[in-house]
């Protein structure tokens, strides 16, 4: 009898020790997409402000975008092109020049789409 249940509780152990690492993957999958959508997002407002030439706003929605690209998993490459996009979009903006930005958001903002 002990035996029997030395057995079902090593079987129910394993069953619930399972679960919680499915859960774990299927989470950082959504947090990924999650984080792909919040960068866009944030090149995109970026990307308005930059229009209206207003530069500190447009420096702020590139910081959170970088902070936001850090966290997203899979497509490294595609992920760094981005990042080296939204960086010089960065630069660009604290000179002021808006077509530059305009040009290197919009490249960056290409590559993170396709991360999606």
């Amino acid at each position: 009898m002990n035996n029997i249940k030395k057995i079902a509780f090593a079987f129910f152990l394993s069953v619930t020790a399972a679960a919680p690492v499915a859960m774990a993957e299927d989470v950082a999958m959504v947090s990924a997409e999650k984080s792909a959508t919040d960068v866009v997002g944030h090149i995109e407002l970026g990307l308005a402000e930059v229009q209206k030439s207003d530069f500190s706003a447009a420096y702020l929605h590139l910081k959170a975008a970088r902070a936001a690209s850090e966290l997203i998993q899979g497509n490294e490459e595609l992920v760094k092109q981005g990042l080296e996009g939204v960086i010089q979009g960065q630069i660009n903006v604290k000179t002021g020049d808006v077509a530059k930005a305009t040009a290197e958001l919009n490249k960056a903002l290409s590559f993170y789409k396709q991360v999606k």
